[in-house]
């Protein structure tokens, strides 16, 4: 189970909102998704460490996301808007490496 803070965000338009989210020990892959009422969940961006290997279009907009060695996976909106009211979940899994039999 990932930990996500805060569980509850509410800002006015205009102000910056940070998500944290710290994976499941031993997992590399990180995912942010969102869930507006009445639509399906949207993927965000996802890592491998601390690298994106892919994103919405949305990231780098408005919103940016890191996920830096030793601290938590922050997702970040940098200026709110009222369509912005969402849940935002995080979620992380384990790197699986397929078995390579010697040559």
């Amino acid at each position: 189970n990932v930990t996500q803070r805060p569980r509850l965000l509410v800002k006015a338009n205009g102000q910056k909102a940070k998500m944290d989210c710290v994976p499941v020990k031993g997992h590399s892959y990180v995912y942010w998704y969102r869930k507006k009422l009445d639509e399906e969940l949207k993927f965000l961006v996802y890592f491998q460490n601390e690298e994106i290997i892919q994103k919405a279009e949305i990231i780098n907009e408005r919103f940016s996301a890191q996920c830096p060695q030793n601290s938590p996976c922050t997702l970040e909106i940098q200026s709110t808007e009222s369509g912005d009211a969402a849940l935002y979940y995080c979620a992380s899994s384990k790197a699986t490496v397929p078995n390579v039999s010697p040559s």
